[in-house]
């Protein structure tokens, strides 16, 4: 028998149920704060995210779905959505107009990494790209975005934020982050070691227990942001504040990426087990022009959708739309006919098998339909439909052209 690889699963029944209404609440939510969707390939070069991941991230060293196609191209399946995003505004010379562009997404991305609970192979993101605005209320934006999606899918959570600072305030910190970190250089996993030279901000982004007891004491950089930088992330904890959003402050939020600059969010809970990163997003003003765009300021999210699944509340429980069946097969046809035309303002689920009414009504409590509509010899005589509402009980007979 075949099955469905590792790290890749099927999306059914009431985890289905949970999935497109949290697409629908989100891409509602987006469209509400002015963002329009936008579609990217799965596939596109390696190269787009070996320059914008970076090299140092572990997507990149150890995650791709990477090969050579028949024509010879360096390929990947895409393991993130914000690189597709900005190669598509660069490739339409979006970064050439001087507005702000907003984007929302939605679907599969793939990372070759041990399948776990909420962490498969091929997940699900939705995220928000801005682009153009540099104004740190559009960080505040996207972040109160993802707030609003959260509340309203009844969804608990911390907010966590950092400053990565800005290329003013970065230089020196690197410098003195670097020579602090070659001090116990050696007691550091082989990951922290090969970041010190490459990325050595990603060090304390590390899991591993002991290197995270090593950089306890290492230089923080938000004592360290440049007057821009430190007026910037102070006047986002006063939007956050003013619209009674709480956070609190990580020093060690770096996010998993390389071109993230200045604001650093992720929104974590620990309903799914251990606390665990359910979004997260910031500024990246930098991306745009690494690939080979004009400098252009940005900032988004992204949101797994795996992760916070379990976390979905969807009412089950309510009924809905109507149960169409007729007593005699001569009249299937008229049943299929009405049932056509009432598909255009609500939900209808037909039998095409000829049953008693007692077995029609059985069947409409099975797919918890509001209403059981069906059509016999007398009905079709009359020219109307007998429907029952299995809230009330209530019965009468309607006319075809009211119906």
């Amino acid at each position: 028998m075949i099955k469905a690889l590792r790290g890749m699963k099927d999306v059914l029944f009431e985890e289905s149920s949970k999935f497109t209404h949290f697409i629908e609440v989100a891409s509602r939510v987006a469209k509400n704060y002015g963002f329009e969707y936008i579609e990217t390939p799965l596939l596109e070069e390696t190269n787009l995210f070996k320059r914008s991941v970076g090299e140092s991230s572990d997507i990149v060293n150890k995650e791709m779905y990477q090969f050579i196609d028949k024509g010879k191209n360096d390929v990947c399946l895409r393991p993130e959505g914000t690189a597709g995003v900005v190669r598509a505004f660069i490739e339409k010379k979006l970064d050439r107009i001087n507005t702000t562009n907003r984007f929302f997404y939605h679907g599969a991305m793939f990372r070759y990494e041990r399948p776990q609970k909420g962490r498969l192979r091929e997940f699900h993101q939705f995220g928000v790209e801005s682009f153009g605005e540099s104004n740190v209320y559009e960080d505040a934006n996207v972040i109160l975005m993802v707030n609003e999606i959260f509340s309203q899918l009844n969804i608990k959570f911390k907010l966590k934020l950092n400053s990565l600072g800005c290329p003013e305030c970065m230089p020196e910190y690197r410098e003195n982050l670097i020579k602090n970190l070659k001090s116990f250089e050696d007691k550091l996993c082989l990951d922290c070691q090969r970041r010190i030279e490459q990325n050595p901000i990603r060090v304390l982004d590390c899991k591993n227990k002991s290197c995270q007891e090593l950089i306890k004491e290492s230089p923080k950089l938000i004592d360290n942001l440049c007057q821009s930088c430190d007026s910037d992330f102070s006047k986002l904890k006063a939007i956050l504040k003013s619209n009674d959003l709480d956070f609190e402050i990580d020093t060690h939020l770096v996010r998993g990426l390389d071109y993230y600059s200045k604001t650093a969010f992720e929104f974590v809970s620990d309903e799914i087990g251990a606390q665990s990163a359910i979004a997260g997003g910031g500024r990246y003003d930098r991306l745009i022009e690494f690939l080979d765009g004009r400098a252009t300021p940005a900032v988004g999210f992204a949101i797994g959708i795996e992760r916070i699944l379990d976390l979905i509340k969807v009412d089950e429980s309510s009924l809905n739309g109507i149960y169409f069946g007729a007593l005699d097969e001569n009249y299937l046809d008229l049943v299929f006919q009405k049932a056509t035309q009432k598909r255009k303002d609500t939900k209808v689920f037909v039998e095409y098998s000829k049953k008693s009414l007692k077995a029609h009504l059985k069947g409409a409590n099975k797919q918890k339909a509001k209403h059981c509509a069906v059509i016999g010899e007398n009905e079709a005589n009359e020219s109307k439909i007998w429907v029952k509402n299995l809230e009330d009980s209530n019965e009468e007979l309607i006319d075809f052209n009211s119906f």
